[in-house]
């Protein structure tokens, strides 16, 4: 299942919401990012 965050006040958007509009429902910010479950190491060679 995929999860978006606002930036600014760090709160879960559903992704139907996601789908209608840009804002964030709590804080209205413009900046909505998909959070990662896990976090990938890559060793350099």
């Amino acid at each position: 299942m995929v999860r978006y965050k606002c930036f600014h006040c760090n709160e879960d958007v559903s992704l139907d919401y996601v789908r209608k509009k840009i804002r964030c429902p709590y804080c209205g910010s413009k900046i909505i990012f998909k959070a990662r479950e896990r976090v990938t190491h890559v060793k350099a060679r």
